[in-house]
């Protein structure tokens, strides 16, 4: 005997996906979400494991990518082709996100070499005489070593 996986009510849901109502009937209005029933008074319910595909989509949005992209890339969900097709176009999507994943991932390494190289720059103002003015244009250039300021910490003296 097969057991009927416990359904929740898009309340219950909701929270715990955390999110909200509206943004569940728009993933729905666009085809990203799926409930697993509906009941004979239309109310959504859905499994606990939809969850996890309401964290690929705010995933997926959080790098950069559109609802209409997102739902190309979870297509692969309903897709009625043959079998080699299908795992085809899931390792398709899960590559594009790995794509997207190291491309940020390479961003946020050159913000960290930035702040860094701003970071090592204010252990040498320390021990300047002068103060960021606009009397100095805020150090720009340096008056020790003559070099422009590293871009976050120009930013933050004037």
């Amino acid at each position: 005997m097969t057991s009927t996986p416990e359904l929740l009510k898009i309340g219950d849901f909701a929270r715990l996906a955390d999110t909200n109502l509206r943004t569940l009937r728009y993933y729905e209005e666009l085809g990203l979400l799926t409930p697993a029933s509906r009941s004979q008074g239309g109310f959504r319910y859905y499994r606990r494991t939809d969850v996890n595909r309401v964290s690929l989509i705010r995933d997926l949005q959080e790098l950069g990518l559109h609802l209409d992209r997102i739902r190309e890339l979870l297509s692969a969900r309903a897709a009625e082709e043959p079998r080699e097709q299908y795992f085809e176009r899931v390792r398709t999507a899960l590559e594009e996100q790995d794509r997207l994943l190291a491309a940020r991932m390479a961003a946020l390494e050159e913000q960290r070499r930035k702040v860094a190289a701003a970071l090592h720059k204010v252990g040498e103002c320390r021990h300047c005489v002068q103060l960021p003015r606009a009397d100095n244009n805020f150090c720009e250039p340096c008056s020790t070593t003559g070099e422009r300021l590293p871009d976050h910490l120009s930013a933050l003296y004037q």
